[in-house]
């Protein structure tokens, strides 16, 4: 694409949107910005995290753009403290390994599995708080999962998750989308990616195959 903010062009309020990066690292934050100077709203985005106040996700948090998050880790980010206790925000946490297989196994097309992760907590058992009531109470709760055992042992059914888009930083990439993630990219991006039925990335280096590089004469690499 010619431009971050052509490449998010489809990206139509709503939508749901699986989205790389761990805390500020790895973060697909050229993106990020051209949903921000975007129309986008009303969106259902699963991330690691939801950024800080000013810098991430944060940003578009903070104009009333996200809708919904599935998340492990929200520690550091008071607007979205703010907006969900204030019933504004309806959000889902998960175990940070759970959410890591349900957007890997949504990738490779499996629709659900088992994992001992949350057995005998609110996760498996329901009733953690998914949005609040404008006046503070618990307005809306989790829902209790399956639990089956195996050779003795519980586990709780956790669904496999596909979004409509994702939005990506990798370490390298080419013309075919071809992408290659490294250090501070290879943490949520690889998993986010195959999450999407579309995926959108930002790459630090674009790589040259070699039948580009014939055609114009430069090396590949």
């Amino acid at each position: 694409m010619a431009s971050a903010a052509e490449a998010v062009a489809d990206i139509a309020s709503g939508a749901s949107l699986a989205v790389g990066g761990f805390g500020l690292c790895g973060i697909p934050q050229t993106l990020i910005d051209a949903l921000v100077s975007g129309p986008a709203t009303d969106l259902r985005v699963v991330s690691n995290n939801c950024g800080v106040d000013d810098w991430g996700l944060g940003i578009l948090l903070g104009q009333r753009r996200i809708a919904r998050v599935i998340a492990s880790y929200v520690g550091e980010n008071k607007e979205f403290e703010r907006q969900f206790l204030s019933g504004e925000l309806e959000v889902e946490l998960i175990p940070q390994g759970t959410l890591a297989e349900r957007l890997r196994a949504g990738g490779a097309g499996i629709p659900a599995f088992f994992t001992p992760a949350g057995v005998g907590t609110p996760v498996a058992d329901g009733g953690m708080p998914l949005r609040h009531a404008t006046d503070g109470p618990v307005d809306l709760e989790s829902d209790p999962k399956e639990v089956r055992s195996f050779d003795g042992r519980d586990y709780v059914l956790e669904h496999g998750i596909v979004t409509d888009f994702a939005i990506v930083r990798a370490s390298l990439g080419d013309r075919h989308g071809n992408l290659v993630f490294d250090k501070a990219t290879r943490n949520f991006n690889p998993l986010a990616a195959t999450a999407g039925r579309i995926t959108i990335a930002e790459v630090e280096r674009r790589t040259v195959t070699a039948s580009t590089a014939a055609a114009s004469g430069t090396e590949s690499s």
